[in-house]
């Protein structure tokens, strides 16, 4: 599978939303992602449903809508609603996770399961065959701009070998400090979504940042 790109609009100017969109509709992005914080799960907030559904008015390519909020299962018919085509919860929010995911697709989107650093991928053996996306998370979740957790290595490698037996369409998605640096090692390492924000919005061409993302070839294994 040819690894995938999905900007983060976290990292957009807010103030010309409308415009960033468009030069990601414009871009090799093949996903948005939107990164949906409640000051709760996470010490930030971002922002909510009504910017989703700004967002979906002027989106070409699928939202990729990742909840970092407590009580997911509250708020995914209207994520579902606003345009979300698919919808990743957090393992540690979710306390009946295989219920939550089912209930993502029954609103026709694809379901994810979000891990934190400290959180094992063993944790995901026993529904891995129901998930669609897991996203690993290579920086702790809340802000933009943090340091790349080299420890993400290991658990794409983990995960990896997990969803070749029991998954092998599995989206592996990885967001955090993701750039041109590691990028090649993430992909030779198993991963196939890269989520991208500070890197590509704080670049002089983000259209040109995104199709280095999306050109770059997998290295040697790391």
């Amino acid at each position: 599978m040819k690894h995938l790109t999905a900007p983060s609009v976290l990292a957009a100017d807010f103030a010309n939303l409308q415009r960033d969109i468009e030069m990601l509709n414009r871009s090799q992005a093949d996903w948005i992602h939107v990164d949906i914080m409640d000051g709760m799960f996470v010490p930030n907030i971002s922002f909510g449903l009504p910017v989703v559904e700004a967002i979906k008015r002027y989106a070409a390519k699928p939202l990729d809508v990742h909840l970092m909020i407590v009580e997911p299962d509250r708020y995914l018919k209207a994520f579902a609603d606003a345009g979300a085509a698919h919808i990743t919860v957090h393992y540690e929010a979710c306390t009946h996770l295989h219920r939550t995911i089912q209930a993502i697709k029954d609103l026709g989107c694809k379901a994810g399961v979000a891990l934190n650093p400290h959180t094992p991928v063993a944790l995901l053996e026993d529904i891995i065959t129901d998930l669609d996306i897991v996203l690993i998370m290579s920086v702790n979740p809340g802000f933009g701009g943090q340091k790349f957790i080299p420890n993400t290595y290991k658990k794409i490698q983990q995960l990896k070998a997990l969803s070749e037996v029991r998954n092998p369409d599995l989206f592996i998605e990885i967001d955090g400090g993701v750039n041109l640096q590691n990028a090649a090692d993430l992909v030779t390492t198993g991963a196939n979504v890269l989520v991208a924000g500070n890197f590509v919005f704080s670049s002089n061409d983000p259209v040109q940042t995104i199709s280095s993302l999306h050109d770059i070839t997998p290295t040697k294994f790391v």
